[in-house]
Formats: structure tokens, C-alpha cells, sequence
């Protein structure tokens, strides 16, 4: 990709539905799976995760829920 498609890429705004957190082997939320833009993911639980934050902003304002770990 070339610096203005990856600028692009970027700036697409991130539709996330379906949030559920997955845990580690002890039972620890270790990440988000969700689809981001209608594509499933997992998205590590990392501040500096440009996802993660996306997810987490959407969180606090209300327009999402992660549901709880099976």
C-alpha cells in the first residue's frame, strides 16, 4: 500500500458488533473477539492496539457491550 491507502485504511471509521471477551488458560479476559467492518477478529486486550482502543472507546460511550467469556 502507498502512504495515502494505508492514511485511508486508517481513517475507516470501525463498525464493531458482536464483543466477547476470550480468556487465557486461567480465566483471565486475554482479548475481544468481534467482527470489525463485518470480518471476525481477535483483537488482543493492548492499550497501545489501535483496535483495542477503538473497542474501549466505543464501550464508554455506551454504543457497545462486550459480553462475558464462556
Amino acid at each position: 500500500m502507498d502512504t495515502k491507502q494505508t492514511q485511508n485504511y486508517r481513517n475507516l471509521e470501525m463498525v464493531i458488533t458482536e464483543a466477547k471477551y476470550t480468556a487465557d488458560i486461567e480465566g483471565n479476559n486475554a482479548g475481544v473477539f468481534c467482527q470489525i467492518n463485518g470480518i471476525e477478529t481477535n483483537v488482543p486486550i493492548d492499550e497501545n492496539n489501535r483496535h483495542y482502543a477503538e473497542i474501549m472507546r466505543q464501550v464508554a460511550a455506551g454504543e457497545l457491550t462486550i459480553a462475558d467469556a464462556e
